[in-house]
């Protein structure tokens, strides 16, 4: 088994960081880039705004509003107008970031989200912060891990879940620029910086971020670090060569990488720090179900609710490790077909 590109040559071409070198690993959290994307997103565009549900420092809009204060709107705890504010907003002509924690906003607000952001089609950007199991001690209530399933289903919803806190920055000076309803997730805690300013980024297209044909380990998210040192040990101690893919934007997902790397792997293995029923392994599921099925498995919270604990534990507890990644793997390579296939069906528009 081997790689069919070599892996450095491909970390190189991403500019990633040196991530194997742990102690001189940055550790950001992600949420610190979008409040540093939000105010250079607005040094450029007048038109940007920022309305918060009393969680302005915790989401990071704490410097957008001592940036531009008359361009800043704090409206309490008060999730369902928060929406409904920057619906208005959007008609006349602004580009409103709405910030909360992800449980509260998608997640209180979710019809208003429907109804007066994608029905109507606004131009409302969601920054939900707090995302995951990783927001550690607040415990289940503040742990959004359903909040892309409710998200991506949702017509004319744009959903991107960035790696580390540089590409969130990326994401959100991408997404001020764009219209339509948006949906942009980040977490709380610190985590590993993998990619650089030089890192290429562009919403709807996945990253390879290692090269490998033996597996595809497809991962969103501040997990991808934990599968790109998973798919290194991997190579390490069973000579299994996988493919990594940075897979950050959720919907519309960028169905050739996916198809890629079933047709070249084989068999695929998906990440996220989110429940595995409805999230990013179910939009790969679908996509290779209609065009070219290889055996899944799948990484991420399986049917439980969160806890109170340290960050990192609670990722090791629910399954979201390396270790488990590594698992994960293993069994994918084990249940390849031998048979003969057609090739691949044309991927859905």
């Amino acid at each position: 088994m081997r790689s069919t590109t070599p892996k450095d040559d491909v970390a190189a071409a991403m500019h990633l960081v040196d991530y194997r070198n742990v102690a001189g690993l940055k550790q950001v959290p992600t949420r610190n880039g979008f409040g540093e994307g939000l105010i250079e997103a607005g040094a450029h565009n007048s038109n940007v705004v920022g309305i918060c549900a009393d969680l302005s420092e915790s989401t990071r809009m704490e410097g957008f509003k001592k940036a531009y204060p008359d361009r800043y709107f704090e409206i309490g705890v008060s999730e369902q107008m928060l929406v409904a504010l920057a619906g208005g907003l959007a008609a006349c002509g602004k580009i409103p970031w709405i910030a909360s924690y992800a449980m509260f906003n998608p997640g209180r607000s979710w019809e208003q989200v429907r109804t007066i952001m994608a029905l109507n089609e606004t131009n409302v950007k969601i920054a939900g912060a707090h995302a995951g199991v990783s927001v550690g001690p607040d415990g289940a209530t503040h742990q959004a891990i359903e909040d892309i399933a409710i998200m991506r289903v949702i017509p004319h919803m744009l959903v991107v879940v960035p790696c580390d806190s540089v590409q969130t920055k990326k994401a959100t000076l991408a997404l001020s620029e764009m219209r339509g309803p948006t949906y942009l997730r980040f977490a709380r805690e610190k985590s590993p910086v993998v990619s650089t300013e030089a890192t290429p980024f562009e919403i709807g297209r996945a990253q390879v971020l290692r090269d490998g044909s033996d597996a595809a380990i497809v991962a969103c998210g501040i997990l991808v670090y934990n599968a790109l040192v998973a798919a290194d040990e991997l190579a390490e101690e069973d000579g299994i060569e996988c493919r990594v893919v940075n897979n950050h934007t959720i919907k519309p997902m960028d169905a050739a990488a996916i198809l890629d790397a079933a047709t070249t792997c084989g068999t695929l293995v998906t990440v996220e720090e989110h429940q595995i029923r409805g999230g990013m392994g179910s939009a790969v599921a679908e996509i290779l179900a209609s065009t070219y099925p290889v055996p899944i498995e799948f990484v991420g919270v399986d049917d439980r609710f969160g806890q109170s604990g340290d960050p990192i534990e609670l990722i090791e507890y629910y399954g979201m490790g390396t270790r488990s990644i590594k698992e994960a793997v293993r069994r994918a390579v084990k249940r390849k077909l031998g048979p003969y296939r057609e090739g691949p069906s044309e991927a859905p528009g």
